[in-house]
This record gives structure tokens, C-alpha cells and sequence, in this order.
């Protein structure tokens, strides 16, 4: 009797081990969503399209993205914690969304690190000082001497609270003061610099590239530690003056933290099989001048917490900005 109790103690746990792993060989069954928690026509949701339709045929099912903007992305993410855990649903995250919300938006609704886990992350940009080509500033040292002269604070455009900390942050350390204009995306700030309505703006380098490379904005520096190797001739922040600074922005893909551990690797291993093809690095990355951050979700998630602590100081020593 014993003996037949233990053996169907074992055949119970056995087929309970077996549930997930079959659950996960049958997914996926019907098409899954991916929220961009941006507006449409963004960076962030040509990017999500763009691995919506590289992804559909490995996991042999369709992706639909569908964008949620508002708050900096926390909107987006609300009905990401809302759904299944089931994997049917992905989320876009970032350096706003994922970390910069968690140190500036009290009572935000969800816990970016408890509530979603990393896939991968798939791709970071340096971000760009821009002014127009009509501008009497031809480098960054030129821009701080006319901000540090001026008698009032020059006027910076933004498309995020992330760059908006960031700029204070960058004059902070600098010792001028600036005074954000926010925007609602990156386009309106690229347009306002073109006609001269902004002394400068701090952009992403994947969306404004095409326009440097046109000759339609000049870039004066970039916020990478180092200069990036598709603009060599664009100087760092930091090799213009302003030591200890530098910015990226980033994006990954996530679920929420309690989906199936199998199911997050076949996802996960789909985004990476993405980045690595050389048609990606071709015409995806290369373009932009972006670059992939193929790191494992612990890893992924390791960056989110050092991010998080590094704009808690941030904002500790930059004090209030202007925000939509």
C-alpha cells in the first residue's frame, strides 16, 4: 500500500513538472501582442516592427503592435501588467518606462523590476546635442561659453523626462543653466531646431542620423563614452568638457515577471536570433547607428537596478525640470 502511494505521489509530481514544458511546446497558438508604450510612427514602434515581422516566423505566429503612449510610457505598461501571464503579450521597455518612471512618478502603479522581466535587450543609441546649421556654435565648448554669457538660460528641447534629467544633469555638472522645452516626440524637437525656434535640442542619435547625414542639423557632441564609430567626428560630451557625463538610451522587450520560464526562452531566443542576423546589423542597426545589447535577462535586469540607482542621484543633484 505504501509502495503505491509513493509510486502515485511520483506519477502525480512528474506529470505536474511535464504541464509547463508542454504548455510551452504548444505556445504560441494565436497571434501576440506587443504594446509600444510610445506614439506611432516613433523609433520605438518601427523598431517593434520591425522584430513584430522578423519574429512571426519563428514562433510561427503573427505579432500585432499596438501603441500606447502617454506618461513617459507608464500608460503602456499598465495594461502589460494587466494582461495573462501567458506570453501573449510583450512589452516595449526602456530607459523611461522601465527606469526613469520609477525614480520620478510617486505612486506609478507598477514595479518595473517585481512586476516584468527582461527577454533581451535589443538595441541602445547614444543620445546627440543638435543645433541648427544657421547656428553661430560649430561645437559643444562654444554652446556651454554662450550659455555661461547669456543672460538668460538657453532654451534645450526634449522629447522625454529622460533627456529632460538628463540635460539638467549635463548642466549641472557643466555649471550653466538651461531651460527644457518639452515635446511630445522626437520630430517636433529636430523641426523646431531646423527653424531656429530652439537654441538646441538633446535627441536620440538612431532618430536624428538621417537628418546629420543629410547636412540638415549639425551635431555637436554625443553623450557616449565614446565617440561613435558611424560619426567619428562628432566629439564626446566629456571630451568637450563636461567630465563624468554620459547618456544612452536603450530598449528591450518584456513580460510579465510570472510567465513560464519556457516560455520566456522561446521569445527570448526568437529576439536573439533577430539581433545576430547580419541583414539586422545591415539594415536595422546600422542605419541608425545603433547598437545591440544581446544581454541575458539577469543581466538585463542587473543594468535596470544600476540604472535606477544612477538616476535616483541624478535627480538628487539636477533638482526639478520642466516636464509635459
Amino acid at each position: 500500500m505504501r509502495t503505491r502511494r509513493l509510486l502515485t505521489l511520483a506519477l502525480f509530481f512528474s506529470t505536474a513538472a511535464a504541464m509547463p514544458a508542454r504548455a510551452a511546446d504548444a505556445y504560441p497558438s494565436r497571434p501576440i501582442r506587443i504594446i509600444v508604450p510610445f506614439t506611432g510612427g516613433s523609433g520605438s514602434d518601427a523598431s517593434a516592427r520591425y522584430f513584430a515581422e522578423k519574429m512571426a516566423p519563428l514562433v510561427g505566429q503573427p505579432f500585432i503592435v499596438e501603441t500606447r503612449p502617454g506618461a513617459d510610457g507608464a500608460i503602456g505598461m499598465m495594461p502589460a501588467k494587466a494582461a495573462p501571464a501567458d506570453g501573449y503579450t510583450v512589452v516595449q521597455g526602456g530607459i523611461s518606462p522601465s527606469v526613469v518612471n520609477a525614480v520620478l512618478i510617486p505612486n506609478l502603479g507598477y514595479d518595473p523590476l517585481k512586476d516584468f522581466v527582461p527577454l533581451t535587450g535589443y538595441g541602445r543609441n547614444m543620445n546627440v546635442i543638435i543645433v541648427s546649421n544657421e547656428a553661430k556654435q560649430h561645437s559643444f565648448k562654444e554652446l556651454l561659453a554662450d550659455a555661461r554669457t547669456s543672460s538668460a538660460p538657453l532654451n534645450m528641447g526634449t522629447f522625454s523626462t529622460t533627456l529632460a534629467l538628463s540635460g539638467a544633469w549635463m548642466a549641472k555638472l557643466a555649471g550653466v543653466k538651461l531651460n527644457n522645452i518639452p515635446y511630445k516626440g522626437q520630430g517636433p524637437v529636430m523641426t523646431e531646431v531646423i527653424g531656429n525656434q530652439l537654441d538646441f535640442g538633446m535627441v536620440d542619435l538612431g532618430g536624428a542620423s538621417p537628418l546629420i547625414r543629410a547636412g540638415k542639423l549639425r551635431a555637436l557632441a554625443v553623450t557616449g563614452e565614446k565617440r561613435h564609430p558611424d560619426f567619428p567626428d562628432i566629439p564626446t560630451v566629456q571630451e568637450s568638457g563636461v567630465a563624468d557625463y554620459s547618456q544612452y538610451s536603450w530598449n528591450a522587450f518584456y513580460v510579465r515577471a510570472d510567465t513560464p520560464a519556457p516560455i520566456r526562452a522561446k521569445l527570448g531566443d526568437a529576439v536573439r536570433q533577430v539581433m545576430t542576423r547580419e541583414e539586422t546589423i545591415r539594415n536595422f542597426y546600422a542605419p541608425k547607428g545603433t547598437e545591440g545589447i544581446p544581454l541575458t535577462p539577469a543581466q538585463m535586469q542587473k543594468l535596470q537596478q544600476v540604472e535606477i540607482a544612477r538616476f535616483r542621484r541624478i535627480a538628487a543633484e539636477a533638482g526639478p525640470i520642466a516636464k509635459e
